[in-house]
Parts: structure tokens; sequence; C-alpha cells
């Protein structure tokens, strides 16, 4: 019996198949070479410098010491700005101050998501307010300093930021948050408001689904399998990107929950590395953004040159996560008190039905069909606009912060 004819065979895997597995070769490839010969550092740092008034100050946290926080703080022109304080968080941007509000947002982002929007909150005109924005980089993030203990948990960074406003001498002020700082900026709302803290808006908005404790929602869920009780074509949307997310897009998010240092280790040794975890969110997680390769370079650096490393970035996850009880952060609900915006991207990691994420103390809630999860980035206009809205004359928080509404007398 003769031996049968053997098939030469060599190893030749599609690109569309090995970006099915994860990001495509050929673009890292890409970004890789353009980081090493022709990437200019020293001209976005340049750049970052002179859009971005940037300081740093000491912080004296309850049980942690002292850290070296840096933020943007850049003041209006108008005299009756109110104070924002903008949380965003790395790898998500920074605050602005006038009037007096607050940006967080945290999860996959750095502190240059805040540029675009700046010069849009502290802008002058009778038809909309201006604000004196404070932007800060959590701990562990950027440019400030981390936590050297354990422990440093949602309330931590919302101590931080807190404390960061009143001594840049703002007493009332208000905050926006997405990502991460929709938790913390909802912390603060809940710590510090009505006293100091005087309204919150995130573009995060979250919540499990309903319970026996909201029966009416509970039943209308319990039968949206009705063709006449049916979520809408919008719901069913905002259910398949949630589901796409979950099951297709957040292994990262198990991994830096749950053994953080171990991913950690890859991440400050291999550049390369840091790049593809990176860079595969910024793509899927924004609406056909058209990145520019030394946008994408820009944010990966900020990374690479952070103050702590990146792997101090991503503790965050694990403390949180830890300090919940093990609860699924998307599902925790925390009411507040104090007025409360949303606004609902659909691009967005999470895209609940309205009616899920409403509660009482709600006074704005805008919905857009473009736009994803770095909305002050993608869509500056669409989120500050929001929040002109939101706190303009008219709006559901006009002249929480008292003597600043945003106007000039």
């Amino acid at each position: 019996m003769s031996p049968q004819e053997e098939t030469p065979f060599t190893i030749a895997v599609s690109d569309d198949q090995a970006g099915t597995m994860g990001y495509l070769s050929l673009r890292i490839k890409r970004l890789v070479n353009r980081w090493k010969n022709g990437f200019d550092w020293r001209k976005q740092e340049a750049v970052l410098n002179a859009d971005l008034p940037q300081f740093t100050r000491d912080i004296d946290v309850e049980g942690h010491g002292i850290l070296n926080i840096h933020y943007v703080h850049k003041k209006s022109e108008v005299k009756g700005a109110i104070p924002l304080l903008f949380v965003h968080g790395c790898k998500e941007p920074t605050n602005l101050l006038y009037p007096l509000l607050i940006f967080l947002n945290v999860g996959l982002t750095c502190f240059i998501e805040f540029r675009k929007v700046l010069p849009l909150l502290i802008g002058a005109s009778p038809d909309h307010p201006s604000f004196h924005v404070v932007a800060l980089n959590l701990p562990g993030y950027g440019f400030s300093t981390a936590p050297s203990n354990k422990d440093f948990e949602i309330p931590q960074y919302a101590e931080v930021s807190h404390k960061l406003m009143l001594a840049l001498g703002y007493d009332e002020y208000v905050t926006q948050g997405g990502d991460w700082g929709g938790w913390i900026t909802r912390k603060i709302a809940a710590v510090y408001g009505p006293k100091q803290t005087k309204a919150w808006h995130t573009n995060f908005p979250t919540s499990g689904p309903p319970t026996i404790s909201r029966p009416l929602l509970w039943l209308r869920h319990a039968v949206s399998g009705l063709p006449l009780l049916a979520y809408n074509k919008n719901e069913k949307a905002g259910f398949e990107r949630t589901a796409w997310y979950r099951q297709w897009s957040s292994g990262y998010y198990a991994e830096q929950t749950t053994r953080p240092q171990t991913i950690g280790y890859s991440l400050a040794d291999s550049p390369v590395g840091l790049l593809a975890w990176i860079y595969e969110k910024l793509v899927e997680y924004t609406d056909n953004y058209k990145w520019d390769d030394d946008e994408i370079l820009t944010w990966i650096s900020v990374y690479w040159f952070s103050r702590a490393g990146p792997t101090a970035s991503i503790r965050i996850y694990y403390e949180a996560l830890k300090g919940a009880g093990g609860k699924d952060l998307f599902s925790v609900v925390v009411h507040t008190k104090i007025p409360v915006g949303y606004s609902h991207f659909q691009k967005e990691v999470a895209v609940l039905p309205r009616s899920w994420t409403r509660v009482p103390n709600l006074v704005f809630e805008a919905e857009h069909d473009e736009g994803g999860h770095f909305a002050a980035y993608e869509k500056p206009e669409i989120l500050v606009g929001d929040l002109r809205k939101m706190f303009g004359k008219g709006g559901g928080a006009f002249g929480v912060v008292e003597s600043k509404n945003g106007y000039d007398a």
C-alpha cells in the first residue's frame, strides 16, 4: 500500500481573521513605525502646554497622606461663571471652572480629552452660560502621583476632587463626569451635596435591570416580550450594543478588576503592548471617529510617560470593585438629592433604556444619535450644548450656585 500523497502547507493567517482575535496587526505595525520614525512628542508636548494651563497641588487624603495632583484650571472672563469640575478617567480628561463645573470622566482616557471642550465652556455669550473649569488627572493617571496604600476607592477619588475645588476657592460648584468620572461625580454629589456640590451631569448614566422595588417599571420590563409593549427600536439597539460590549469587548475589565498587577507588568514593559491595549478601545468605543495617528500616539505617550507608570492607572478597577463588595458596578444604583442631568450617546459601551436610569431629581436629559464613550473628544459641541441647556436660563439647574449663574450681571 503506497503512502498517501502529502499536501504542502504554509501558515498564512489573513488580516481579517487575525482581526477577530484582537486589533489588526497592520494597523499596530503602522502606528509603531510612526511612533519610532516620525512622531514628534516634543511638538505634541508644546501644543498641550500651550492649550492647557496646567498646575499641581498637594491634596491630603484621609488615611492615604498627601498626593500631588496634576490639573487644568481655566477661568472664564464672565464674572458670574459657574465653577465646573470635569472628571474623566484616564484614559479620560480634566476639569473646567467657569461657572464652577467639574468634569470627571474615567476609563480609557486622559486629560487630553478635555482640550476640545475647554474653549467652549469658558466662552462668553449672552446666549449661554460660561464656566470656570477645573479638570484633574485622577491619582495614578497622567502626571498625578499614585496612592501607595490599598483601599483607595471611589470615595477617596471623590475626596481628592472635592478638596481640590475647595483649595482653588470654589466653595460651591457643579460637576460633569463620564466613565469612572460618572461614578466619582455621583459619589461627590451624594457626599458633598447639597451644601457644596450643587448639581451634576454625566454622559455615562447607568442602572441595573428593573427590580420589584420599582414595581411599574419592573412589570413593564416583564411584559416587554408582548408586541404592543415591546421596547422601541432605539432601546433594542441599546441592548444590542450593551450585549456586544459585555460579550466581546469587556475582557480588559475582567482582567483589571481581578488581576491588575498581572497585566500591569506587560503594560509597563512594552510600549507596543500598551499601544494595542488602549488603541483598540479608542477605536471601538467611538462612533466612527477618524483618528489621526498622531492623536493616538499622543494619548498613548501620556500613559507611557505618566508619573506613576501605566500600571497605576488600572488599580481603580480593582479597588472600586472591591469597595462595591464585588457587585457589578453597572448595576449599582446610588440616589442623590441634588439636580442631575444625563446625556445619552448611541455608541456608549452601555446603552440602557432611559426609563431605567431616570431618577426623581433628573432635571435634564438628552438622547443623541451620534457619539460614543469619549463624547467630550468626539462630539464636544454636543456635550457642551447639553451643559449649556441644563445650566442656562430656563434650564433645570439654572442658578444652583449662589451668585454664579453663568452670565454677567
